[in-house]
């Protein structure tokens, strides 16, 4: 239980610290808890996507059901992304890449990778019917963290613990953790889009699982291992291409 609520209050800005004291050792795990947090960032954001959609444009309610995401969580997820892109754009190597990361100046690629981000995730959720837009962002909001969630069963910590932003290092997802996660994941695809999409969007699934192998398989070429800012950016550019995807075969359908 302790997990759950170090994770809620490691990826939310909402004051969880104040139900108990959880330990280092709990901080340790919540990357495996990740996707619970998203029950919380996810429904937030669709909830302010359907209800400013009774008073606004559909591109109005889009952003801001992404912008109410980005307040809860405090920009975590972003700043890894920029980072990530300021880092990978501007580094030569391993330590040059980590040493750009870490920098707390955002630069050119940072800038760019976000605005790119924005844009995108805005107007693809912007050209589906709000209500689709709105379960497809809570869907993949939880279903992107578990699929990112498991870097840290592929990949080691490219930095000493000492010299992490966080002073720790994550540990690796259980077996039955693993399961667990999955089991809920499959179970909530399976009750959305039985209900709100159409069934045959599911196979979006399988691109943000072949996006994240792929930056994986980047990330262990050019630094041997992930950091807390390459987690974020997994997670954010899976879910942009799980609504891009989704956005192609649902644009077929209705």
């Amino acid at each position: 239980m302790k997990g759950i609520l170090a994770a809620l209050m490691f990826f939310t800005r909402l004051p969880f610290w104040r139900l108990a004291t959880v330990g280092k050792e709990h901080f340790r795990n919540v990357v495996n808890f990740w996707p619970w947090a998203g029950i919380i960032t996810g429904s937030l954001g669709a909830l302010v996507m359907l209800g400013a959609s009774f008073f606004l444009p559909p591109l109005v309610a889009v952003i801001l059901g992404v912008a109410a995401r980005v307040l809860v969580t405090g920009a975590l997820h972003e700043d890894g992304l920029a980072d990530f892109f300021d880092g990978f754009g501007g580094g030569r190597d391993k330590e040059s890449i980590l040493r750009i990361m870490k920098d707390s100046h955002i630069g050119s690629y940072g800038v760019l990778g976000l605005i790119f981000y924005f844009a995108l995730l805005v107007a693809v959720l912007s050209s589906m019917p709000i209500a689709v837009s709105a379960s497809l962002f809570f869907c993949g909001d939880i279903l992107c963290k578990f699929i990112s969630s498991n870097i840290v069963n592929l990949l080691p910590y490219s930095r000493k613990e000492e010299e992490s932003k966080n002073k720790l290092i994550y540990n690796r997802m259980p077996v039955m953790i693993f399961i667990v996660n999955l089991v809920f994941a499959v179970l909530l695809l399976g009750c959305l889009y039985t209900v709100y999409i159409p069934f045959a969007a599911i196979y979006a699934t399988v691109v943000p699982c072949l996006l994240f192998l792929l930056l994986v398989r980047y990330m262990r070429w050019k630094i041997q291992g992930y950091t807390g800012d390459c987690c974020g950016a997994t997670f954010l550019l899976c879910e942009v291409s799980f609504h891009l995807a989704s956005l192609a075969i649902i644009g077929n359908l209705l």
